[in-house]
């Protein structure tokens, strides 16, 4: 009998949209990473076998120092998705022709430096609007992947303020940023939107951990076997036993510092997590790939999305 699938994306996102969610000076520089962490990931990827996701910011594959990496990317046969191009997590405020022009702008400039054209969309800070899916189906996007359903997204938020250096208007802009409390009560399993005009629109949400719905992607897992490996283990056999048992197919969620820590990217050594060495953190990923792979056959979003369009019926979501 054939494993169910659990798809896998990381978000690209650079140091500069780090530094501009925390409020760090320089941002406006567009300080980058690809150049290091780009062959990093390949290779790490290549050594397990996997493909996965790449959702890309545009302003990204706006600058030619970055056109290389990000071929490289595509050219390794990785999928790739947008994930909106200046990278603001209060996307889902933009009016429909700021969001038409945000997505519209993004994927000509990732089509052309990657020759792929994105098929599915991730909002940054998970950010989305009924705007934002209208706009994607309109465009013909397959899929969207911007909901986190976990009830701890106002504690996420909380950590992040505290950590950051935002002013209390930016703080007003970022408000929602990942999610409100009744956000953790939306679907788990893939459904469709039902919009405008007779369209509709896949919705993949980013999976947490069925009936508790907290989050299990890797940046938690890390976070955990900072405390204990074996309970980091724990945490995910738990999470994988729920799935199972729910019949949910995973969406599993990547950030490129879940993957290199601050020994390589030394200018984003003060974040969270990356005291981590990054051969840790390849350590950790593997042995959580490892563990997924004997329960689940792992695939980029787009096989994924494939799959759940040809074999199940889903439920219609009125936005």
């Amino acid at each position: 009998m054939s494993k169910p699938y659990l798809s896998l994306s990381l978000d690209m996102d650079n140091q500069w949209s780090y530094m501009k969610i925390h409020g760090e000076k320089g941002w406006e520089e567009y300080p980058s990473y690809l150049d290091i962490f780009v062959p990093h990931v390949l290779k790490v990827l290549d050594e397990l076998d996997l493909k996965i996701t790449f959702f890309i910011v545009g302003q990204d594959a706006a600058f030619e120092k970055n056109h290389k990496y990000l071929k490289q990317i595509a050219d390794a046969g990785h999928d790739i998705g947008n994930h909106s191009f200046k990278h603001e997590t209060w996307l889902h405020l933009y009016t429909k022709e700021e969001m038409k022009t945000e997505i519209d702008t993004a994927h000509d400039i990732i089509t052309e430096v990657t020759g792929k054209a994105p098929n599915g969309f991730r909002g940054p800070g998970f950010s989305w609007s009924n705007t934002l899916l209208e706009v994607l189906a309109e465009k013909g996007y397959a899929y969207d992947a911007s909901t986190l359903p976990t009830v701890i997204g106002p504690l996420a938020r909380l950590y992040y303020f505290s950590t950051s250096n935002l002013s209390k208007e930016e703080k007003e802009d970022r408000k929602e940023i990942f999610g409100k409390f009744s956000d953790g009560f939306r679907k788990l399993k893939p459904y469709y939107w039902n919009l405008k005009k007779g369209r509709k629109l896949l919705e993949l949400p980013v999976t947490t951990m069925p009936v508790f719905r907290i989050p299990f992607h890797l940046s938690y897992l890390l976070y955990i076997s900072n405390i204990s490996i074996h309970l980091m283990m724990l945490y995910l056999n738990i999470a994988i036993f729920l799935c199972k048992m729910t019949k949910t197919e995973p969406s599993f969620l990547l950030h490129p510092l879940d993957l290199i820590g601050g020994d390589q990217i030394t200018s984003l050594a003060f974040f969270p997590g990356m005291n981590i060495s990054s051969d840790r953190k390849v350590f950790i990923f593997n042995k959580v790939m490892k563990k997924l792979a004997k329960h689940f056959t792992l695939v980029p979003m787009d096989e994924h999305v494939n799959a759940i369009q040809k074999i199940h019926k889903l439920t219609l979501i009125k936005t």
